[in-house]
Order: C-alpha cells, then sequence, then structure tokens
C-alpha cells in the first residue's frame, strides 16, 4: 500500500495561562499549560486524515515544575473513508491521595488493520503480493483486516517503600470487533488500477485453514486484570537522564467477568537511563519479555503489549511505532516474545518562546526483538498449506535502525518524529511515525 504522510508539524500552538516567574535559565511554570498539535495525512486507500490533539497540564504554585500535578489529553482524528482515532487520557497524583491514577478511555476503528500471519518469520511476507506493478499482485488489502476497539482503562500505583518501589493494579475493559476489509467503501470514487481486487486475503485464509477459529475470528470481549511491582528512580518522566524504570506485571483475563477464553499473561519490562552530557546526552535501552503462563489468548490479543501505564493510543506490536520502527506493524506475534531498543538522545537546541521552555532533539536507535514462544499451528495444518505462505522453524531475531526529532514544550509536551529502515525485506522497508512521547 502506498503511503504519503503530509505532517503538520511546524504549527504548535502552545498558550500559557496565569503567571510565570523565570528562574536562572528556566522559566518556572503555573497553573494551566497546554499544547494544541494539528495533523493531516494521505493514505491511498483510506483518504485524507484530519483532526487534532491537545495536552493540557496543570502545574499548581510551580513548585514542583517540570513535574505536573495532572494531566488531560484529547484526540480526535478521522480518515476521511472512516477510520479514525477517538480518545481521552487522564494521569494525575493527586487525583487521590497517594495513588499515581491514570484513565484511558478510547474507540480505534482501523479499516485496514495489519495481519502478516503468525511466528514472525515462519509466516512468510510476500512484498509482491501488494505490489500494483508486479505481475504477482494480488491486491494491497491482502495483509489487512477491519478492526474496531472500544477500551476502556484504569491504571493504578501506590508506594510501597521508599519513592522508588511501587504496587501496580488496574482492570482494563476491552472490546474487539473484526470483519474482512470493506472493500465496497474503500473502492469508493476509485477507478482503473486503483480499484482493489475483489480477493481473500491472509486473514480470510487463515480461517478457510482453520488456524483462525470461527470463535475468535469476529473478535471478542477481553476484560482483564492485573497486578504486579515497579521499580521507578526516573529524574523526569517524559525524558529520564538517569535512572532505573523496572516492572513485572501478571494479567489476566477470567471467563467470570466475561472473557470468550481465560488465560493469564506475564510481563516484564526493563529500562535504564545513563547521563553521558548533563542535561543534553543521554543513552537509554529497554528490554522486555512477554508470554502466556496459562490459559489459551485469542489471536486478535496476542498483538497487545502489556505494560504498567499507556503513554499513547496503542501500545501494541510487535512491529511498528511502539516497539521496532521501521518494521512493519504486527509482523512479529506469538503466545510469547521479546524486544528491545537503545537509543542515543541528544537535545541539541533549548529557547524560550512565546513565555515557554522548548528543546530540540535528535535521537539515533536500534531495535530488535523475536517470537520466544510460538501459537500453535499443528502440523497437520501446516502440511496442506499452498507454497509460499509458511515456512517452518524460520523464525529469529528481527532487527531495524533509524534516527528522530524531538520537540520539546515545558518537558513534557513532546512532538516525536522518528524514521526506522527494516534490516530484512521480510519485516518491509521502512517507515516513518509522527506523534507524541519518547518511546520509553
Amino acid at each position: 500500500m502506498k503511503k504519503f504522510l503530509l505532517s503538520v508539524m511546524c504549527i504548535c500552538l502552545s498558550f500559557g495561562l496565569f503567571a510565570q516567574t523565570e528562574n536562572k535559565d528556566e522559566l518556572i511554570k503555573k497553573n494551566l499549560n497546554f499544547g494544541v498539535l494539528p495533523t493531516v495525512a494521505f493514505d491511498t486507500d483510506l483518504g485524507f486524515q484530519y483532526g487534532a490533539l491537545m495536552n493540557l497540564y496543570d502545574y499548581g504554585d510551580g513548585s514542583r515544575y517540570p513535574k505536573y500535578n495532572q494531566s488531560f489529553y484529547f484526540e480526535v482524528s478521522r480518515f476521511t473513508k472512516g477510520s479514525g482515532i477517538n480518545r481521552f487520557y487522564y494521569d494525575s497524583d493527586r487525583l487521590i491521595k497517594g495513588l499515581q491514577t491514570s484513565v484511558d478511555l478510547s474507540y480505534l476503528s482501523d479499516q485496514a488493520y495489519d495481519f502478516y500471519g503468525f511466528n514472525g518469520y515462519d509466516a512468510v511476507y510476500q512484498p509482491a503480493w501488494i505490489d500494483t506493478k508486479s505481475g504477482d499482485y494480488k491486491t494491497r488489502m491482502f495483509y489487512k483486516y477491519d478492526r474496531k476497539l472500544f477500551r476502556f482503562k484504569v491504571d493504578l500505583q501506590g508506594r510501597i517503600s521508599g519513592d522508588h518501589i511501587r504496587w501496580i493494579s488496574g482492570f482494563n475493559l476491552q472490546n474487539f470487533v473484526l470483519s474482512s476489509v470493506n472493500l465496497q467503501k474503500l473502492n469508493k470514487g476509485k477507478s482503473g488500477s486503483n480499484v482493489l481486487p475483489d480477493t481473500v486475503g491472509l486473514f480470510q485464509l487463515y480461517q478457510r485453514w482453520r488456524i483462525i477459529s470461527p470463535q475468535e475470528a469476529n473478535g471478542g470481549f477481553v476484560p482483564t486484570i492485573k497486578g504486579g511491582i515497579v521499580f521507578d528512580s526516573r529524574d523526569n518522566r517524559p525524558n529520564p537522564m538517569k535512572g532505573i524504570w523496572t516492572e513485572a506485571v501478571l494479567e489476566g483475563a477470567p471467563e467470570f467477568l466475561g472473557s470468550e477464553s481465560s488465560f493469564v499473561k506475564l510481563s516484564l519490562i526493563h529500562r535504564q537511563y545513563f547521563t553521558l552530557i548533563p542535561k543534553n546526552l543521554s543513552l537509554v535501552y529497554r528490554l522486555a519479555y512477554q508470554t502466556t503462563v496459562a490459559g489459551h489468548t485469542p489471536f486478535y490479543y496476542q498483538s497487545q503489549i502489556i505494560t504498567s501505564v499507556l503513554i499513547g493510543a496503542l501500545s501494541e506490536g510487535i512491529g511498528g511505532a511502539k516497539t521496532m520502527r521501521g518494521i512493519l506493524r504486527n509482523r512479529i506475534v506469538g503466545d510469547g516474545f521479546c524486544y528491545g531498543n537503545v537509543e542515543m538522545r541528544w537535545k541539541f537546541a533549548r529557547f524560550h518562546w512565546i513565555k515557554n521552555n522548548f528543546y530540540l532533539g535528535l535521537n539515533a536507535f536500534t531495535d530488535f526483538g523475536k517470537v520466544t514462544k510460538k501459537i500453535d499451528v499443528p502440523q497437520s495444518i501446516l502440511a496442506t498449506l499452498p507454497a509460499g505462505y509458511y515456512s517452518a522453524n524460520a523464525e529469529k531475531f528481527h532487527f531495524s535502525y533509524g534516527s528522530g526529532l524531538r520537540i520539546a514544550m515545558n518537558e513534557n509536551f513532546v512532538i516525536a518524529a522518528d524514521y526506522g529502515i527494516a534490516a530484512n525485506k521480510q519485516d518491509g522497508t521502512s517507515g516513518m511515525y509522527i506523534g507524541l512521547n519518547y518511546l520509553f
């Protein structure tokens, strides 16, 4: 699928409400402050994306700056042919005394959600099948299906010992509605070679081959509860220069809450930050492992990344903006997986503008990951598959690398742009990602 991304990053409207005072080289923010970012994108099959996001911060009397008392995030965006993001996110350590409280309410629709099969390289990716100039072309939608997701999520953290060791708890209600790509809608207004052929995609074939069961093919309701422990010694949450952020979380989906199948997953994530040049240059890394320890996880939930706190509209992969940049979104799907990221982050310019603190940053990175526990596909089914779809025992580590730009206002509102390149053509070619926040 050909994509053209038109980013309006040059427009960042920032408004400081009430008073500010200057402390040495930095303006101390008080009371309310917010950033607004309009975005525009174009996709050949989905149409134009339009909308806006806003992040409102309450700094109180400014004595905790750059820490905030509470944050409100709003995003509404649409593609002209139906896909969209509707999201509200709230974060505060003052709403309930002694607790860090995060609340997410989202409705996410995606008419071309990526699906490349199970178990990484075992599922062979054929780029010629989605290339309109290839003699083997099938359809640009071959590796897609339609997904609608409703999510209500509450996360809590409380102190166990000192300022760094905390307990984690939360619950998450998600409803997945799946179907084949709506070709009639996507073909509206198209003619000639731009019309998407009416042919089956991989999602439909996996159902035909009984790799995806009829019970899971249409999606389902997944209520989960989680608990765990976190050690967090970061000096600054949006972009730490030093410290450790490590967590161990168990998440379960019991049938008595309405889940169509019960399961328990374990997530281990370790992040560490090293200062190389005070305030300006840091080396950071993240190592993560996630696996099913009990029960059966529906295939449509296998891509979800379990974390102590949600920092973006989506937390899923492996592959794409939040896990392995430059690699196809959801390229690596398994019952268990590991992944990691290593980044060098440089804040190369600082300045004041319209009574706010800004800095510009560059980062260079490498990302990696692989399936560690495969989704079971019976040998009796594998033996019947046509050539070119599956290569048993082909899975190995996936790698990507790239660089990015950051524009940050008052340390917390961070506009991010990353460009990643896949090291193996089986993972795609490259990807551009524009949004908010550092990866971790």
